[in-house]
């Protein structure tokens, strides 16, 4: 026969106790990274960063290949941005650095998925301007892709550009007539003849800036690229004859010396969402009714029938302009 048990008996020695997770004491000392070198994003694909060193060293050509690293959480990494790098910089093959810093961007390039504000992707990070690439005809163009990128270049503060391809084929002139009166460079080439003032234009508008292409698959971007970057060898697709869509060519976003300069290739994308934008960072780009628009009822959509600007006396520019803003602001 078993002894009930006097529990009474047993004091808190008796009691087996769970070790703690770490023994190591708490400390509010973080790593030191000021001696991190600094380096330029250039390629982002499948975790693993390609980055340029700011200053080259006698252990490296410049570049090396880097991954996110435990402190900088979830922060992303994208093409464009300036991150602060440690450990092998060697640039050998096989060897992997860590970044652990990304500098304050001054913009970024991001789409909302779907429309849904609360998915966004960010596509590039520090440019000085977004050349919008559209063909003439197949694909066909699309005035709503166009005023959502602007949408975007406009709160971002970057300079937008228009460049039409395909141009042998048709002259687009009615689907640029949109946008004479926005003060947006637009430019039109012939991008099979690779040849011509048309990309000596091009050339000399990039120079010295930092841009990003961004248009749908199949528009030409990727040979537009190649015609200014010789050693690009980016591949090229073609467009789908039943659905008039472009093949998907690029997978990932690439930066490309010019000399100077960069030029940012990006994949080709299907959907463009704004949902993130704020408008009045897009109304800001319209200086010229800011004053009437101080007129406006409280949140005036500037669409309805009691906004200011319907009364405000308007030359046939600014007419052009107010609905080119008012397009854009439902885009």
């Amino acid at each position: 026969m078993v002894e009930p048990r006097n529990f009474s008996e047993f004091d808190e020695d008796d009691v087996r106790s769970r070790p703690a997770r770490s023994t190591r004491p708490r400390t509010k000392d973080r790593p030191d990274y000021s001696k991190a070198a600094t380096a330029f994003v250039v390629a982002v694909d499948r975790g693993r960063v390609t980055c340029l060193l700011e200053s080259e060293t006698e252990l490296t050509n410049g570049l090396i290949t880097a991954m996110k690293s435990r402190e900088i959480g979830k922060t992303s990494v994208v093409v464009g941005d300036t991150v602060g790098i440690v450990g092998d910089i060697t640039g050998d093959e096989g060897s992997l650095a860590r970044i652990v810093t990304v500098a304050e961007r001054r913009n970024a390039l991001t789409r909302t998925v779907d429309d849904d504000a609360e998915l966004e992707r960010m596509i590039v990070a520090n440019v000085d301007q977004m050349a919008i690439v559209i063909a003439s005809e197949n694909p066909e163009p699309r005035h709503g892709f166009v005023d959502r990128a602007l949408v975007v270049a406009y709160d971002q503060a970057i300079t937008p550009i228009i460049i039409m391809t395909k141009c042998d084929l048709s002259d687009g002139r009615e689907f640029l007539e949109a946008y004479k009166d926005l003060d947006i460079r637009i430019i039109k080439t012939q991008v099979k003849k690779q040849k011509g003032s048309e990309l000596d234009e091009i050339r000399k508008m990039l120079a010295g800036k930092c841009t990003v292409l961004l248009g749908h698959s199949g528009v030409g971007k990727s040979t537009l690229v190649n015609a200014l970057v010789e050693s690009a060898d980016r591949a090229t697709g073609s467009v789908n004859d039943a659905t008039g869509r472009g093949r998907h060519t690029s997978s990932s976003a690439i930066a490309l010396a010019l000399n100077p300069g960069w030029i940012i290739d990006t994949p080709g994308v299907r959907s463009f969402g704004v949902a993130h934008v704020d408008s009045k960072r897009v109304i800001g780009a319209f200086s010229e009714f800011s004053e009437a628009i101080e007129h406006c009822p409280k949140n005036c959509s500037h669409n309805e029938e009691s906004c200011a600007l319907n009364s405000w006396e308007l030359d046939d520019v600014s007419k052009s302009r107010l609905e080119s803003l008012r397009r854009l602001l439902k885009a």
